[in-house]
């Protein structure tokens, strides 16, 4: 690409949109192991190119609009009902972004810290007819509403870059349970319920699987109060700081025990006793914090509190440093402000994607493509359906007649959001309309009535020799 020009910024905005377009190439062909049929490939190649696109929005009708389709059905086929492995491509974009930057961060003669930062978020959903939606208090809305929860694992190297490397969504306990609402939804039968931490530990395993490693673990309240998590996190050997909440039970001595606030009321009665560190730098400059280091009766596990300078908050951390690790408080507080990354990455996906109502079947495919979107270092959803098999019920779409879908109505530009321009004509040649033929002149009736017998609504019912359907009725 050359670009002939005295503006620095254009330049430099040329390169870099050669250097995405050849990454993205890249990518992709390590993605081809993981499609069938080249046809599938080449749609998600379609459909990863208009994500990373300058879309003010992305929806499933700009989405089509991009990719040059007349309506979002062949994107809602790729993420739904389309033969590829979600898990081989997740495990691709995973490592491909870890490689980029580490790629990047070895170019600074300074050890830089690796953290994988856990965190939820929520997405408001109209309707029942996407898996898992559930009444509940959605934090992205400040009231309870419908939505979905789905747990996200990032990649964070300090002072380089992150990246989204993994996601499970929540699905609740009733939907797993009840068979006609996991048949609906088009949830796997063999399913088990799993909680937010659970989750995380299975993100994490296939992380490992992949050879990440990480120097800590961060997350909140959700998963530093899950027990499992956190003995799956040390029999593992990975030190981590999750937050607690202040009612969290520690053991300072052998036999002494009290809770997170009353530890801080009890031991750190003196002003002198915190120290004012930086936490990292933020959108506003440096997040000054007065920290707290407090120890317990095991020697590699200790307490980090850290209080607002001006609103006097409180928040605890629990912190783990397996043997022949270093354990500093610099070092603990620098971990802790490496968190925040990951609602960075949430918050500008949330604003930037807005996918309709999507059974169970693309709860894993879309994060898988969305992945090479936020996978490139610095700067829809979880379960697939399961093939139909002697022992196993089709999914919903399965039973629906075929006729069903084959006559469903396009919807009329009008009736779609505001704000959203008609989709571009199709490029390829053979999806180009076809000009229709002129209707042929048909012979005059013969003579005498042809009666008309209404049909009937019996599924599977035939046309018996002799008869001519017109419609909703047939000539006998």
């Amino acid at each position: 690409m050359f670009v002939l020009t005295n503006e620095n910024k254009a330049a430099a905005a040329a390169r870099i949109a050669g250097r995405a377009v050849r990454e993205r190439s890249a990518l992709m062909g390590l993605l081809r192991s993981c499609f069938a049929r080249t046809q599938t490939w080449l749609r998600a190649g379609k459909y990863v190119s208009a994500l990373v696109s300058d879309l003010p929005s992305r929806n499933g009708w700009t989405v089509a609009e991009q990719a040059g389709d007349r309506s979002p059905g062949r994107a809602q086929r790729l993420l739904s009902r389309a033969s590829w492995d979600e898990a081989a491509a997740m495990s691709q974009v995973r490592k491909y972004a870890a490689a980029g930057l580490d790629a990047s961060a070895r170019r600074s003669r300074r050890r830089r810290m690796t953290v994988g930062a856990l965190d939820e978020t929520g997405k408001e959903k109209q309707g029942s007819a996407t898996a898992g939606v559930k009444r509940q208090y959605m934090g992205c809305a400040g009231r309870v509403a419908n939505g979905i929860n789905t747990v996200h694992l990032s990649y964070v190297r300090e002072k380089t870059g992150h990246a989204l490397a993994g996601a499970r969504q929540w699905i609740p306990a009733g939907d797993i349970t009840d068979p006609v609402r996991s048949l609906v939804t088009g949830l796997p039968l063999d399913l088990r319920f799993r909680t937010k931490g659970q989750l995380a530990a299975d993100i994490l395993a296939d992380a490992y699987s992949d050879g990440l490693s990480f120097d800590f673990i961060c997350g909140d309240e959700v998963y530093g109060s899950c027990t499992e998590l956190r003995r799956f996190l040390e029999d593992s050997g990975q030190a981590y700081v999750l937050r607690v909440p202040s009612s969290f039970i520690l053991t300072l001595a052998a036999d002494a025990t009290m809770t997170c606030a009353d530890a801080v009321k009890t031991l750190l009665r003196q002003g002198r006793r915190w120290e004012v560190r930086s936490a990292g730098s933020g959108s506003k400059g440096d997040r000054w914090c007065a920290w707290a280091w407090i120890g317990t009766a095991s020697p590699r596990h200790s307490l980090l509190v850290r209080r607002h300078l001006k609103t006097g908050e409180l928040a605890y951390c629990y912190c783990y440093v397996p043997d022949g690790q270093l354990a500093s408080k610099a070092r603990l507080i620098r971990a802790a402000g490496l968190r925040w990354p990951v609602e960075e990455k949430l918050r500008v996906r949330k604003e930037l994607l807005r996918p309709g109502p999507v059974p169970g079947p693309a709860l894993h495919r879309d994060p898988a493509l969305l992945r090479t979107r936020h996978g490139r270092p610095r700067g829809l959803r979880s379960y697939r359906r399961l093939a139909p098999g002697p022992d196993r019920h089709p999914g919903p779409a399965s039973c629906q007649p075929r006729c069903a879908t084959a006559c469903r109505s396009r919807p009329h530009p009008a009736h779609r959001p505001r704000g959203q321009a008609a989709a571009r004509p199709r490029s390829h040649p053979f999806e180009a309309a076809r000009p229709r033929r002129p209707l042929a002149r048909m012979a005059a009736a013969p003579p005498g009535t042809i009666p008309l017998v209404p049909q009937t609504r019996t599924p599977g019912a035939q046309l018996r020799p002799g008869q001519l359907a017109i419609g909703c009725c047939r000539t006998r």
